[in-house]
């Protein structure tokens, strides 16, 4: 089965342009005003018009129904991608009113942190697999931080819903990450930038190019 690729945090035209050329399955657009990658629904309507075939999935921390609304009234998103406390019945909730599926996001850093995710694989469309970062460490935002997880402790675990693998991945990293994990679709951003919040063009084609490898 191909591997496919998600690459997040886009926000201007010449890395979305980049992630097309390189066949990015899917594109994230971040709507958390505190991350350096937040960018309003009038610029993600703009670059989203740019996007083919690839699924546009708009990033949220537990919002609200105001913040959803005003954002889908702007930008055209296929998948919503929660990233926060949102419990089980808020990610079903969030489904139902806006009709799109919702991806859940998961922070890991010991087999503990798996205790959640059954409730999740019910309430959600997906699930995605981010490291927490360690104690102490991280720059306050729930993912972006560049920091992976134990990727063993994935493997063989199976679950209803499609997952992704999220957390310190890079062109130099993935194919490991995919063999110890078992991973069908991973998930970078930070991986891909030059600086917080600055996507490299020629760091989203490496990486790209290494997921068309495996």
């Amino acid at each position: 089965m191909k591997l496919q690729a998600k690459i997040c945090g886009l926000n201007t035209p010449e890395v979305v342009d980049a992630a097309v050329r390189g066949g990015a399955d899917a594109i994230g657009f971040v709507f958390y005003p505190p991350s350096p990658r937040s960018i309003s629904p009038e610029t993600a309507a703009s670059i989203g018009r740019q996007t083919g075939r690839a699924t546009r999935v708009g990033l949220f921390v537990d919002p609200d129904d105001g913040w959803l609304d005003a954002v889908l009234t702007g930008a055209a998103l296929d998948m919503i991608q929660l990233h926060g406390s949102e419990t089980p019945q808020r990610a079903a909730a969030i489904g139902s009113r806006t009709g799109l599926p919702v991806m859940k996001a998961i922070r890991i850093r010991g087999p503990e942190d798996f205790g959640a995710v059954d409730a999740y694989d019910g309430a959600a469309d997906w699930l995605l697999f981010d490291a927490k970062p360690p104690k102490g460490q991280g720059h306050g935002l729930p993912g972006g931080n560049g920091v992976a997880f134990d990727w063993r402790l994935l493997a063989g675990r199976k679950w209803n819903r499609p997952w992704m693998l999220s957390g310190g991945l890079d062109a130099e990293n993935v194919a490991e990450a995919v063999r110890i994990s078992g991973a069908a679709w991973v998930d970078v951003s930070s991986g891909v930038e030059s600086a917080p919040g600055t996507k490299d063009p020629a760091r989203i084609a490496k990486f790209l190019d290494a997921v068309k490898s495996l």
